[in-house]
């Protein structure tokens, strides 16, 4: 496929322009611990990351999140890379043991005051911050209590939420509580392979059920201290089908779509837990009090989606052929999955508003040789991946769906987890060694993307989905 930056020329097809609506946001995201380093610094406190990572064998290279993209000694360089980017939205998270280091009690000022110097630099530029509050990061001395499986542990967060919005909520005008809740809950305490590093199905609906009162408590904080601004939540979502009509494989694959893409949308719009799957899972639901599911149910005003792949299901486990290609880390590339989910949420559920607040794509990042940007990441199957499910979102758009804005993961080459520094999300290469940041191909292209509002087919590309995953 061209790209919005490749030389035009008489021998390649003519291109088709999608437009996207005049307000549309675009913007990148990042979070805390995978790019702020300084993981000590001015008062910081342990997280369950830092923790995680000394033990051998959790990260595959045996990194950490200790330096990671020392964006928090370089944030002005980092927003001013935005500004020139062209980017008129920004995604981060918060560190909650950056400003609330034993996780309760005294708020650390220094914290604050990082998150406020990168707020203020953010509108001096005119790019709007789209704050996280818990991207995964809980404080070591929560979980040392208990962490996610202790009732305490919602309340402690909106204690904390209360200190930051007190401090940021004249300026921010969108609030996040959680992001992906299922990877905290299920990675954390089912798999086992994030942080803290449990491994129990009945533990992981546990800290789920208490996540979701941590977002229902933070939402009334918010609510009382910023009445003015939006309030969401961020859920990926990796739709689901089986391999067959066996029926192994469709009761596989109810268990898998119940616990990744309904347990936590079903709660916010009012509905009970997959009562069935949460049979399966053998949770009594103990934790389960008078008034949650009502406080988990109070109206948000946007639900972020974070989408990557799908997930075909069979009960032997047995590896399939992936239809579209794969990524770096042999995620399947499929558009039209993410087409199909933003009506199927729209249909269902009917949120006021939705944003893609992650979107992207680990690469074998191959640089130039030969020509002017020689030695730059030349991630043109990174371009494709975003061109193509633009393309549905553009189409969802088209068709009434209140997609407001995209948020591409990631800005920066960072600490990906349990992956360490092994797999790159970024549209920025990052030079672990000497801190440079050089932007990729794709930077560029998505910067005329962003600073245009359009994005640029080939005619060819919109004949098939199979080119574009465009959906209609």
């Amino acid at each position: 496929m061209q790209s919005v930056n490749a030389s035009a020329s008489t021998a390649e097809p003519p291109e088709h322009v999608l437009r996207f609506p005049e307000r549309f946001v675009w913007g990148s995201a990042t979070s805390s611990f995978q790019i702020e380093g300084a993981h000590d610094a001015d008062g910081k406190g342990e997280s369950i990351w830092d923790r995680f990572c000394s033990v051998p064998g959790n990260i595959v290279d045996g990194s950490n999140g200790h330096v990671a993209c020392d964006h928090y000694h370089r944030m002005p360089d980092d927003v001013a890379l935005l500004a020139r980017l062209g980017l008129g939205a920004y995604r981060f998270s918060i560190s909650w043991p950056r400003v609330v280091p034993d996780g309760t009690g005294a708020v650390n000022a220094a914290g604050l005051d990082f998150y406020e110097r990168l707020v203020d630099e953010l509108l001096g530029r005119n790019i709007t911050p789209f704050p996280t509050l818990y991207h995964w990061d809980l404080p070591q001395s929560l979980d040392d209590r208990g962490g996610w499986l202790d009732r305490d542990t919602a309340h402690a967060f909106a204690d904390y939420t209360e200190a930051v919005v007190a401090r940021l909520g004249d300026r921010v005008t969108t609030w996040t509580t959680l992001n992906e809740p299922f990877v905290s809950s299920n990675h954390g305490y089912v798999t086992g392979e994030h942080a803290p590093g449990h491994t129990s199905a009945t533990e992981g609906c546990a800290a789920a059920h208490h996540l979701l009162l941590a977002h229902g408590l933070a939402g009334q904080r918010i609510r009382s201290l910023a009445p003015d601004a939006e309030l969401a939540i961020v859920l990926n979502f990796t739709p689901t089908e089986p391999a067959s009509d066996h029926a192994d494989d469709l009761r596989e694959t109810r268990i898998v779509d119940d616990v990744e893409n309904r347990w936590f949308v079903e709660p916010l719009t009012g509905h009970d837990y997959p009562t069935e799957t949460a049979r399966d899972l053998g949770w009594d639901r103990r934790e389960i009090r008078d008034g949650d599911m009502e406080l988990i149910a109070q109206p948000i005003d946007l639900l972020g989606i974070n989408y990557y792949t799908r997930q075909v299901v069979n009960a032997a486990h047995e590896e399939r052929p992936k239809e579209f290609g794969t990524t770096a880390m042999n995620w399947e590339i499929h558009p039209p999955s993410l087409g199909r989910l933003l009506r199927h949420l729209d249909a269902t559920y009917g949120f006021p508003k939705y944003m893609i607040t992650e979107n992207g794509c680990a690469m074998p990042d191959e640089r130039r040789v030969g020509d002017a940007v020689a030695g730059q990441i030349d991630d043109a199957d990174r371009i494709d991946y975003v061109r193509g499910h633009l393309a549905e979102v553009h189409a969802a758009i088209e068709d009434g769906i209140p997609v407001v804005g995209y948020l591409l993961w990631s800005l920066f080459d960072n600490f990906e987890w349990g992956w360490g520094y092994t797999s790159r999300f970024g549209i920025v290469e990052v030079d672990f060694e000497t801190q440079e940041r050089r932007p990729k191909r794709s930077a560029d292209w998505f910067s005329t993307v962003a600073t245009t509002n359009e994005v640029h087919l080939a005619d060819t590309d919109t004949d098939s989905d199979t080119d574009t995953g465009a959906t209609r």
